[in-house]
Order: C-alpha cells, then sequence, then structure tokens
C-alpha cells in the first residue's frame, strides 16, 4: 500500500505538471464517458430496471387477432365476454383484469376541462398490488350494472385541482354530465403505462353499456397475473386451449382468431430495446476513439520521458515496477475524466429527457442512480486500462543505451508505428459511425418526404366529447356540430371548417368487418374489415383530399335518406378489383351508434388514400360515412386557414363555448404538430447518432492532426536532408500527405467492412433505405476522405516550410 500511495502521488505531481495535456486527455474522455453515462442510464430506466409493481415479472398482457394477419407488435384489445371465459376456465393465472382509455368532461366547475380517464374491471388494482395512498380501491359490487358510480384520482389531478386536501375523499365529482363519487386518491408514484397520455381519473367498466355482453364488440385490454412457476409459453398454451373452445361455441364470431401472451416489460419496451442497444453501442465507439486519441497523447508523451524511465531503469527500477507506475498516471487520468463525465451524464440526462418524444416508454424515470453510478466506475477504469496499456508497454520495452544517448529518437520511430495504427482504428471506429448516421438521416429525409395524402399546412384540430346523458340522440349530436360549424367559419382568417371521427394522426381508429351486398357470405373470420370515419360535407375540401371518382358527400346525405359513403384507393383495389365500385353498397357495417340509422350504405365516391397513422405505415382500407347519418359522440374539428392556425384557437374555442359552456376542448393542435409527432421517434435517434457521430468525427481528426504533426516534428531532421539534396516542396507536401492518407484510407476500408456487418443493427429503423445502401456508404467514405485530407493538409504545409539550414542542426 505504501508502494501504491507512493505512485499515486507521483502520478498526481506529474498530471499538475503538464496541465494542457491532463485538461485535453480529461475532455476526451470526459466525453465518451459521459455519453456513455447517459446512455446506459436510459438503457437502465427503460430496459433493465423492473416495472414498478411488486413481482413485475409475472404480469402479463393478452391480445387477441386474426390469424390470417399474424401476431400483432401492438397491444389489441378484445370482448368482455372472452375475458370472462379466459378468467374463469384458465389454470395459469392468479387474476386476470381489464382495462380500456377514456376520458371524462370535468364540469360544474369554473372552467369545464376534458381529462384522460382509465376504465377498469374492479380487481385491476388487486393485481398490480397497487393500493391507494388514501381511501381505498373498487369493490366488486361496484364494477356491475346498477352499481354506484365511483371513481379513484391521480396524486397529480388532488394535487391540482384540490390542493391535497384530506377530505377529497366522499366528494361527488359531475363527469361527463353523471355524478361520480371519489373513492380514493392514488400514490404519487403509480402510473401505468399502457393507460396512453397523463391519467387522472380510474372509473370500473360497470357503464360500457352492450359492450358488456356483446362478444363481437372488442373494446377493452386485457392484463394478467402469472401463477408462480408459471412461463409465458404455458401461459400461451392454456390461452390456446381456451380459444380453440371459444371458437367451436362461437363459429360466427371468434372464428379465425388467435391469443397472444407477452410479459408487460416485453410489451413496453420491446420496439425501443434496438435502437436503446444502437445508440449504447455508438457512444461505446466514441470512448474508443476517445481512448485512441488519449493513447495518442501518452505516446507522445513518452518520448519526452524516455530519458527519465531510462534513469529509473538504471537504478534498478524492474520493467512490471515502471508498467504499474505509468498505468497508476492512466488510472488517475481515467477517474479524473469519469469525474467530469458523471456531471456531464447528468446535464446529458436532462437534455436527452427534454429533447425525447413524449411517447418513449419509462424516459420519466431514467436518472443517476447506483447501477449508473458504478457503471461509470467500472467504464472509467476499463478506460483507463485501455488507453495505458499499451503506451505503458512500449515505454517500458527500452534499450537503456539508446535512450540515455542525447538525441536518441528510437522509441519515437517506434511509438510512429503504434500510433498510425490507432489512427487507422480511430477512422474505421468513426467511419461506421457516420455512416450509421447518415443511413437515419436519408431514412428520415424519405420519411419526412412522404405524401400524407392531404394538405396539413396551416390546419386547426382539437378534439371534443358530448356526453350521452346532455347528447343522447344523433340530431342533437348533429345539430352541436352544424352549428359549431358555422360559428367557426364566420370568423375572420379561416377558409373553411368541418368535422371528422377520428382525425388523421391523432392515434384513434374505429375499424369494423363489412360485407358487400350481392355477394357471398364471407368465411366467418375472413370478413373484409375497414377503418371507418364520420365526416361532414366540408371535410376533403379542407384537407385537400383528392376526389378520384364519384362525388363527395352533400348536405342532401342526412338522416333518413339513403346511406352514402366514399371508399378510399386502397379499399377499391382490394375488394373492387377490375369493377367499379360506385352504385355498390356495404352492409352488415358494425360501426353503427344510432337504431335509425342506415342498415345499406351505397358507395358514392372514390378518394385519394390518406396516411392515418403514421407515414411510415401503408393505408389501410377506409370507408367515410357522412356525420349527419352516421354521428359519433365525438370528433375533431378541422379548420384550415389563411393565417397562422394557432393564433385562431381561442377564438374557435370561444365559438364552441357559446354553444355550451360545459363542453371541454381536448387535443388543441395544428396537423403539422400531429405528423411531427409521428416522426418523433426516428427524428431522436436520428440526432443523437448524428451527434455522436459528430463527436466520433471531430475526435478522429483531431487525432489524425495529432498523428501527422508529431510525424512532421520528429522527421524535421529526414525532410531537411531531402530538401538540401534537391526535393521540392511538392515532394515534400507529396510525402507527408501520401503519408497521412494511406493511414486514412485503410481506416476508411476496414470501417467500410465493418460498417457493411454492424449496420444491420439498425435496419429495422430505417425507412425505404437499405442497411447496405450504396450511395450512403459512398458519400460517407468520400467525405471522412476529404476530411482526412484536411487533417493532414495543415502538417504537411507546415513541413513544406521547414528551412534546411534550420533542419540540419535539428538535435
Amino acid at each position: 500500500m505504501g508502494t501504491l500511495w507512493q505512485d499515486l502521488r507521483y502520478g498526481a505531481r506529474m498530471l499538475l505538471n503538464k496541465p494542457g495535456f491532463t485538461a485535453v486527455a480529461v475532455l476526451a474522455l470526459a466525453l465518451g464517458i459521459g455519453a456513455n453515462s447517459a446512455i446506459f442510464s436510459v438503457v437502465n430506466a427503460v430496459l433493465l430496471r423492473p416495472l414498478p409493481y411488486e413481482d413485475s415479472n409475472r404480469l402479463v398482457l393478452i391480445s387477441e387477432y386474426p390469424k390470417q394477419e399474424g401476431v400483432p407488435d401492438t397491444l389489441t384489445m378484445t370482448s368482455y365476454p372472452n375475458i370472462n371465459d379466459w378468467r374463469d376456465q384458465n389454470h395459469v393465472f392468479e387474476g386476470v383484469a381489464s382495462f380500456r382509455t377514456s376520458g371524462f368532461t370535468l364540469t360544474g366547475v369554473e372552467q369545464p376541462e376534458r381529462l384522460n380517464g382509465v376504465r377498469v374491471s374492479a380487481d385491476f388494482f388487486n393485481l398490480l398490488r397497487v393500493r391507494p395512498l388514501i381511501g381505498r380501491s373498487f369493490l366488486p359490487e361496484e364494477d356491475r350494472p346498477g352499481g354506484e358510480r365511483v371513481v379513484l384520482m391521480s396524486h397529480s389531478l388532488w394535487q391540482r385541482r384540490y390542493g391535497g386536501a384530506a377530505d377529497v375523499v366522499g366528494r361527488t365529482l359531475v363527469l361527463s354530465d353523471e355524478q361520480y363519487r371519489v373513492i380514493g386518491v392514488l400514490p404519487a408514484d403509480f402510473n401505468f403505462p399502457f393507460a396512453g397520455r397523463k391519467t387522472e381519473l380510474w372509473a370500473t367498466t360497470a357503464y360500457e353499456g352492450q359492450n358488456l355482453t356483446s362478444r363481437g364488440s372488442r373494446t377493452s385490454f386485457v392484463i394478467a397475473r402469472l401463477k408462480a412457476g408459471v412461463s409465458v409459453a404455458q401461459a400461451q398454451a392454456d390461452l390456446e386451449r381456451i380459444a380453440s373452445r371459444i371458437e367451436q361455441q362461437y363459429p360466427d364470431i371468434n372464428t379465425g382468431l388467435g391469443v397472444h401472451v407477452t410479459g408487460m416489460q416485453e410489451q413496453l419496451v420491446g420496439k425501443v430495446r434496438p435502437a436503446l442497444w444502437m445508440l449504447l453501442g455508438a457512444v461505446g465507439f466514441v470512448l474508443l476513439i476517445a481512448c485512441s486519441n488519449v493513447a495518442n497523447l501518452l505516446l507522445a508523451r513518452a518520448t519526452v520521458r524516455q530519458r527519465e524511465v531510462a534513469i529509473r531503469t538504471a537504478l534498478g527500477a524492474g520493467r512490471w515496477r515502471i508498467v504499474r507506475q505509468l498505468l497508476t498516471e492512466s488510472l488517475l487520468l481515467a477517474g479524473l475524466a469519469g469525474a467530469v463525465g458523471l456531471l456531464m451524464a447528468v446535464w446529458g440526462i436532462d437534455l436527452l429527457v427534454a429533447l425525447s418524444p413524449s411517447d418513449l416508454p419509462r424516459f420519466d424515470t431514467v436518472r443517476v442512480d447506483a447501477r449508473v453510478l458504478g457503471f461509470t466506475m467500472f467504464v472509467s477504469l476499463l478506460t483507463g486500462v485501455i488507453f495505458g496499456l499499451a503506451p505503458a508497454l512500449k515505454t517500458s520495452r527500452i534499450d537503456l543505451t539508446q535512450a540515455l544517448k542525447e538525441g536518441s529518437r528510437s522509441l519515437a520511430h517506434a511509438g510512429l508505428r503504434l500510433k498510425g495504427l490507432l489512427v487507422v482504428s480511430e477512422m474505421a471506429l468513426a467511419l461506421v459511425l457516420l455512416i450509421g448516421a447518415g443511413l437515419l438521416i436519408k431514412s428520415f429525409w424519405r420519411l419526412q418526404d412522404v405524401d400524407p395524402g392531404f394538405n396539413p399546412k396551416n390546419v386547426l384540430t382539437m378534439r371534443i366529447n358530448l356526453p350521452d346523458k346532455k347528447y343522447p340522440e344523433g340530431k342533437e349530436r348533429i345539430a352541436f356540430v352544424k352549428g359549431a360549424i358555422e360559428r367557426i367559419n364566420a370568423l375572420p382568417g379561416v377558409e373553411r371548417a368541418a368535422f371528422v371521427t377520428p382525425v388523421p394522426f391523432s392515434g384513434d381508429f374505429i375499424g369494423s368487418s363489412f360485407a358487400i351486398d350481392g355477394r357471398p357470405a364471407p368465411v366467418p373470420g375472413q370478413e373484409p374489415s375497414a377503418d371507418f370515419r364520420g365526416i361532414t360535407p366540408d371535410y376533403f375540401s379542407a384537407l385537400n383530399v383528392p376526389l378520384i371518382r364519384g362525388r363527395y358527400f352533400t348536405e342532401q346525405d342526412r338522416k333518413g335518406s339513403v346511406g352514402a359513403a366514399i371508399i378510399n384507393e386502397t379499399l377499391a383495389r382490394r375488394y373492387f378489383s377490375g369493377e367499379d365500385p360506385i352504385g355498390k353498397s356495404l352492409i352488415d357495417v358494425g360501426v353503427g351508434v344510432d337504431e335509425d340509422e342506415p342498415k345499406r350504405w351505397e358507395i358514392v365516391g372514390v378518394v385519394g388514400d390518406v396516411r392515418h397513422r403514421g407515414l411510415d405505415i401503408e393505408p389501410a382500407p377506409e370507408v367515410y360515412l357522412p356525420h349527419q347519418q352516421q354521428a359519433w359522440n365525438w370528433g375533431y374539428f378541422v379548420i384550415r386557414t389563411r393565417t397562422e392556425p394557432s393564433g385562431l384557437a381561442a377564438s374557435v374555442i370561444a365559438q364552441i363555448l357559446s354553444i355550451d359552456k360545459d363542453q371541454a376542448v381536448a387535443r388543441v393542435q395544428t396537423l403539422d404538430q400531429m405528423i411531427a409527432g409521428s416522426v418523433a421517434r426516428p427524428r431522436f435517434y436520428m440526432l443523437l447518432l448524428t451527434v455522436f457521430a459528430g463527436v466520433g468525427l471531430i475526435l478522429t481528426v483531431v487525432g489524425i492532426y495529432g498523428v501527422m504533426a508529431y510525424s512532421v516534428a520528429e522527421r524535421t531532421h529526414e525532410i531537411g536532408i531531402r530538401m538540401a539534396l534537391g526535393a521540392r516542396q511538392r515532394d515534400v507536401l507529396r510525402m507527408v500527405l501520401g503519408h497521412g492518407m494511406l493511414l486514412a484510407l485503410a481506416g476508411i476500408a476496414l470501417g467500410l467492412a465493418a460498417a457493411f456487418l454492424l449496420t444491420r443493427v439498425v435496419a429495422s429503423l430505417l425507412f425505404e433505405v437499405s442497411a447496405t445502401d450504396p450511395l450512403t456508404f459512398a458519400c460517407v467514405a468520400l467525405l471522412a476522405a476529404l476530411v482526412a485530407l484536411l487533417a493532414c493538409y495543415i502538417p504537411a504545409r507546415r513541413a513544406t516550410r521547414v528551412d534546411p539550414m534550420i533542419a540540419l542542426r535539428y538535435e
């Protein structure tokens, strides 16, 4: 320990004696260590840390899906009767619960507010083993029709609206024109990630109407808790047995339906796992580049210290004693860099969370914890060994006689070879990062260039929900929407207003099967299906959706008239290939909300495809129905404006409230903002990888410049002799540039080969771009070569200005 303490003190003195060297090395390493710690903190929070529920590894989610479409990669819904059968007939679950996102309009207050909510079965919180902070959870009798309407409140709503008052339990709230009694407040740290946007109210499923008894109404998600010792595979087999039995018992509804069981954490983070591991690998490359740079610095410093090492050796120090001393200095350097890197990581985490899309799971839990601290310490120590070992071994392997001679350059020449290898590795690593970033940039550019099928410029959207108690019939909902549109159209700056259920890129959809009149009944489980949307007549002109054939809706398409429908091109191609769909009729459409709605919908027009679910998702078959004939109790106003749309939001909301003062308006945003939100994830991944690639390239350029400058300095005597013997400046320039570019091109070749193998890990993140896209590879390689040429040119230019007389007297 005494010797170790001696080494530490000596190493600290050596670092303090060279503050410039120490600062540059610490900064380079801190960038790499800080980036690694920041990204690892994300990986730790999202992928490694268990979900915040007791025995969360036993929580699973169950999806029901058409077998012909394959296992879904998103969570899908099922019907309450099927859920009841799964609960009653399984042998693998401790409990099964249902949940579905909902919403409530809080009235009876000064300003109506739309609150995000979830309807759950009574045993939902018991299954999660979550207890309210105050009050109690739901009782079984409160989950049956006719029971009292009760609600649980989130901690944030409790604090925001009620100031944390303890007597909030027992209060009555007016939600969507119904009275609910508050029975409890949930803990501050409770969060259920599958509830969608920030959830503030939780109610039971008791008042779901016909959904509770209709096996064809697939309106709820399912969560279950495995029994101890039961695997996901065993649960899958058991549910397949139950599904087969249900299919035989109800062939008209359940034929062709499969079930899929997946772990809750896997369902939550499975889609982001490849991207996070990719980013962690990228910052690992940045750290390796930084290590190479610092190793080059240490090799340059070793040349200066060769006489010191020779004297220590002459006085009896063994080779491994020298190595230990030099490694101690490297570890001290790495320790300093680790401390600075940790500070950078704390700042970087805040920046990452601020830049991250709102739909990235568990990002709100990212923080520096004991695991991140341990990771940072480990990386720092490993870094010290990586960049310090090779220079230490090279420095300790010394010819004592030559080293003690004044002017000996043997170690310097030997170090140049190692420096060259480090430059090659730096360039290869940087090229892999640059190619990965280039692929993501090209993919994002392609994604941004996709035509959504409409013009989103200057379009404002906002959502309303009309309570069933206040607007029980379609004619009342139609009158409200019509009156609001008339008032909105009268506002200065408004070009055209319309109403749609639901608007593109909102994440909402209404799907249903249907049949085509005059054709044989489809085989159960293979019925045609489509997304359905209710619109007012001006919707297509407000969004500039092109009419392919037929006509748009008019005011004549109203209640009491023949049902009218407009389909998109995808549906026309899929179900009316080779024939004109105009005049054909759709029947058995299962999206009805009123008894007096048409039973037959005649196709009157075909419009262009609209990408409703995402720019990277191909348009699905879609059917548009007139709002006057199919009036859902919710939807979105879309307002095309002549000016900046956000500036008209307050005026539009005022017109809506002038019709119904208790109407809460939610999700006020432009279509451009909605589209930008839909591509937030690829933008985030592209931005991060581009930043990491840029840092790697800068470090590489600095490394190449440093090696070439060092090489010129070491070869000054040689250059002087060459020029004295007649070498011209361009010959010297060619010689130095050739040496530098040989190293750079070797690194580029190695990087291209490595990128060809490694870029496949980003294939799942790309849109219409191959992971081995030749143009990207070629452009990035050319960019790297030009940057390397610039880094080599400056030292080479300096070499051409060497005075032969001074150079011949060098050393």
